[in-house]
């Protein structure tokens, strides 16, 4: 422990985590502890209640394990080893990310691809250990009660800014970007993803150069969430930037070219391709990052991405590892790398489009206000959730329980907000007998009623393993009766956010898609605005938002709608709890999403690498970390 930095202060949190798993501090002293630390109400409780004190322990959701199925967490202070080190001593760092980034603007990025490219970049006032801490970032300090950067009604919460960061171009970072940044946000023509989000806030104000005061329109638990991790839009954008310029050519060119305060500038950018880095000299840590240069190319597949890493050693770092557990420990026997795992938060699903995809209304489709032809019967969404063989996929496809289970809600791997009210069955005979008694009649081999069909295009990105779980469901379903037509999308075109690009996962064009995502926070608001309606439908994705809105399945429900709303205003952190569950509750009973397999998020790593340094979490953009990644010394 004595070679690992002390992130600012909350790393002591660790200490006062490990006392309570021991059992040397009891539930409310480490309340009491954590508290007096700063950490966040939300978090304390989250961590509080992902493990069992005195018995068998689960590691903290959101911490990496090394190696798949073992129980290695990461450690919470990711900075061992570089107190000597010399700015860009390490040369190169080749990463293969196979989906290759869009466009580097956070707040306009709909996929992790684009998100992660971005977080060399930009970066948030605070950020996530693995463990689901909060630590200050470009902030001095955690806002508290204690410290006084939190009012006692959490509607207000004052942030103190690092002095002397300077944006890339040297320019002075200051609260006039973090007042700008909710400004461009929260303005509809810049079609940003993270509306909602940030129009949470009543205002934003710049005290003074190094302060900024956030007031919220209602008072809330998750106050710190849209500052916390870029992977949930917590990014800061430069006002200066935009100064003096058109606004959307400002847009345009920082899509491709941003400026920020991470420890990387843009060298070369080919869309869709590749993205090489080079060191931001202004970066404020003289020592870092270790790596001069650092190449993202994309392309390819995640098992040819794998066997760059684990086999020839080429590479030095393979993102999101979706391949098969034979063939990762088939590779890693060559001892070129280690596949790294963190607990399963994310949600391998089938999404429901409830808008008709193929019917075009006022120039286009899956129009909100235009019902799907079958799949507002809840008794035909009924019948396809039935004959879903998740526990074949997680063992065939997956790790399996426990690394990789079958997912029964949509929102797991948190234990407070995780429900326990639902469940899920195999069944196939059930499948039928739910159509049968609604009305839907085999004609040959596809059921029909009132001359409608169920037949169903049913979409994913081209991925062996989303493969083999598209075909499982199409025997399965055509078993029951729906005729079944698979498609698979480059994931290079599937995750791109371009509005143009009718072929991508926001436009959902299509019956049924399937992909992954998870929260990216312990306190998962975000997350579940993929099923909020918004006031007038601001939350569906639709042509007159740019398909901005996060609500890709046009599916809207009041009771939702008010369960995610109770929880924007919540200060009882019980209640919130509730509400989540509820939401959680709503879209699965009403089958509005079919989950498949609770995944980790894999990750193939080279053994020259001090992986401890990695932090993978699946409360952060992958590479959050990356000012300290290192290589072990030859």
């Amino acid at each position: 422990m004595s070679e690992q930095q002390e992130p600012q202060g909350q790393g002591k949190f660790w200490a006062v985590y490990q006392d309570l798993k021991a059992g040397r501090i009891s539930r409310r002293e480490f309340i009491a502890r954590a508290t007096a630390l700063g950490v966040a109400l939300p978090v304390t409780l989250f961590v509080l209640n992902a493990i069992k004190v005195g018995g068998a322990e689960a590691a903290p959701a959101g911490g990496a394990a090394r190696g798949l199925g073992r129980a290695q967490t990461a450690p919470a202070r990711p900075s061992v080893g570089t107190e000597n080190q010399q700015r860009g001593a390490g040369g190169e760092l080749k990463i293969l990310q196979w989906q290759a980034a869009t466009h580097l603007s956070v707040h306009n990025s709909q996929g992790t691809k684009d998100t992660i490219a971005s977080s060399l970049i930009s970066e948030s006032l605070m950020n996530y250990l693995p463990d689901g801490t909060i630590i200050p970032n470009l902030v001095t300090e955690v806002p508290t009660k204690e410290n006084g950067g939190l009012s006692d009604d959490l509607k207000t919460v004052t942030f103190k800014l690092v002095p002397g960061i300077t944006w890339s171009d040297g320019q002075p970072f200051t609260a006039d970007d973090v007042v700008f940044t909710w400004q461009w946000i929260v303005d509809a023509k810049n079609q940003s993803v993270d509306q909602t989000t940030w129009g949470a806030m009543e205002s934003v104000e710049a005290v003074d150069p190094q302060t900024v005061k956030v007031t919220f329109k209602q008072p809330s638990l998750g106050w710190y969430f849209p500052f916390t991790s870029i992977a949930s839009g917590g990014a800061i954008y430069p006002k200066h930037f935009w100064d003096g310029k058109d606004a959307q050519a400002a847009n345009d060119e920082f899509r491709k070219a941003p400026i920020g305060t991470g420890p990387y500038v843009v060298e070369t950018f080919k869309e869709n391709d590749q993205v090489t880095y080079v060191v931001n000299d202004n970066y404020r840590e003289p020592n870092k990052p270790f790596f001069a240069r650092v190449n993202i190319k994309g392309g390819g597949d995640a098992p040819s991405a794998a066997q760059a890493v684990l086999q020839t050693g080429d590479w030095d770092y393979g993102w999101n590892m979706q391949v098969e557990p034979n063939i990762l420990h088939e590779m890693e026997k060559a001892g070129k790398g280690t596949v790294i795992a963190t607990p399963p938060l994310q949600v391998e699903r089938v999404l429901i489009n409830f808008s008709d995809p193929d019917q075009e209304v006022d120039g286009q489709r899956a129009e909100m206000h235009t019902p799907h032809p079958f799949l507002t019967d809840k008794a035909v969404r009924q019948a396809l959730a039935l004959a879903c063989d998740r526990q074949t996929m997680s063992e065939q496809f997956y790790f399996g329980p426990p690394v990789e289970p079958p997912a029964v809600n949509i929102l797991t791997g948190i234990p407070a907000v995780e429900s326990a009210n639902t469940t899920w069955e195999f069944n196939l005979d059930k499948a039928n007998q739910t159509l049968d008694a609604a009305g839907w009649t085999k004609n040959g081999d596809v059921r029909e009623k009132d001359g409608v069909q169920l037949k169903v295009k049913y979409f994913t990105s081209i991925n062996a393993v989303r493969q083999k779980n598209q075909a499982v469901n199409k025997s399965n379903w055509e078993k029951v009766g729906f005729q079944v037509t698979l498609g698979q999308v480059d994931a290079g075109v599937f995750f791109d956010s371009a509005p143009g690009n009718d072929q991508n996962a926001s436009h959902f064009f299509r019956d049924l898609e399937m992909y992954t995502n998870n929260p990216s926070s312990p306190y998962p608001l975000t997350y579940m605005q993929s099923w909020y309606g918004g006031k007038d439908g601001a939350n569906i994705a639709q042509k007159a938002n740019g398909w901005s809105g996060v609500n890709e399945s046009r599916w809207s429900n009041p009771d939702y709608d008010a369960a995610y709303e109770s929880v924007i205003a919540e200060t009882d952190q019980e209640k919130a709890n509730e509400a989540f569950i509820k939401m959680n509750d709503i879209v699965i009973n009403e089958v509005v999403v079919i989950p498949l397999v609770a995944r980790a998020n894999k990750a193939a790593v080279s053994n020259t690498l001090v992986q401890d340094n990695l932090a993978l979490s699946s409360f952060e953009a992958e590479y959050w970390n990356i000012a300290n990644w290192t290589r072990k010394a030859q």
